[in-house]
């Protein structure tokens, strides 16, 4: 009795099936029934492929579709989860989506109720909030964090952490303790974001010599290393770049 029917009706009418079974939000019955050659498609990428559970790489993939066709279902999903059972952990995923989703204030706002409950001397929690801060413009806050975190567990993220410290005395302008912070992270660790960070720092602060000295040393190391990691640090070399072109001096 179908043959009267598109094909594309018919494979809407199965992911409405599949919708009603499964509970998912009544708006895809609007969009499978509107549109049912995109709606199917768009049904299939975001809740139908992830189910089918065809391997980590499909299931990544189709990760990746899903965040691009619907970037604030993570968001949605961590809100009705926070409102269904307020735990402190679903509370605590809240303010990771909403830092991920760049909504910084409420993700603030989040990580400080979980700093007041269980997770309160979590240093990972308290980085992630340190972070969410000086995004929203609180640098002076996130800066009282970092320092609790190192006096607290020194051996906490070092490199991450120095460079963190680091954005948020700039932020509140203190640059020379900044830079301080960074020289001291690179003779200690001499990790590439940090050595980066260094240069752009020093070019900022008219220092070009130890800039350029940094960017030769960044330069020799980019020889061994893989396509993959010179994909990866592209963007940061060529903020290097750009700070030394663009220093007072140059």
């Amino acid at each position: 009795m179908f043959f009267g029917i598109g094909l594309h009706i018919i494979v809407a009418i199965y992911f409405a099936i599949h919708c009603v079974r499964t509970g998912r939000q009544i708006f895809w019955l609007f969009i499978l029934f509107s549109f049912p050659l995109l709606g199917s498609l768009v049904y299939f990428i975001v809740e139908y492929l992830p189910d089918l559970r065809m391997g980590k790489h499909v299931s990544r993939a189709s990760t990746v579709a899903a965040r691009a066709l619907d970037p604030n279902r993570d968001l949605r999903e961590a809100r009705s989860a926070l409102d269904m059972t307020p735990t402190a952990q679903n509370r605590l995923n809240l303010a990771h989506a909403l830092l991920a989703n760049g909504e910084t204030q409420e993700a603030c706002e989040q990580f400080d109720l979980c700093l007041a409950g269980p997770f309160a001397q979590d240093p990972e929690i308290r980085f992630a909030a340190a972070k969410a801060k000086l995004l929203n413009g609180q640098p002076k806050e996130a800066e009282a964090l970092l320092y609790g975190i190192r006096a607290e567990h020194p051996d906490f993220r070092c490199e991450p952490l120095a460079i963190a410290l680091a954005d948020a005395l700039t932020a509140e302008g203190k640059t020379a303790e900044a830079g301080t912070e960074l020289r001291t992270a690179e003779t200690r660790f001499g990790g590439i974001e940090v050595r980066a960070e260094y240069a752009i720092w020093a070019a900022r602060s008219g220092d070009l010599a130890t800039a350029h000295k940094l960017r030769e040393e960044l330069e020799k190391s980019w020889s061994q290393w893989s396509s993959h990691s010179r994909s990866m640090n592209r963007p940061l070399i060529k903020r290097v770049d750009e700070a030394i072109a663009s220093a007072p001096s140059a």
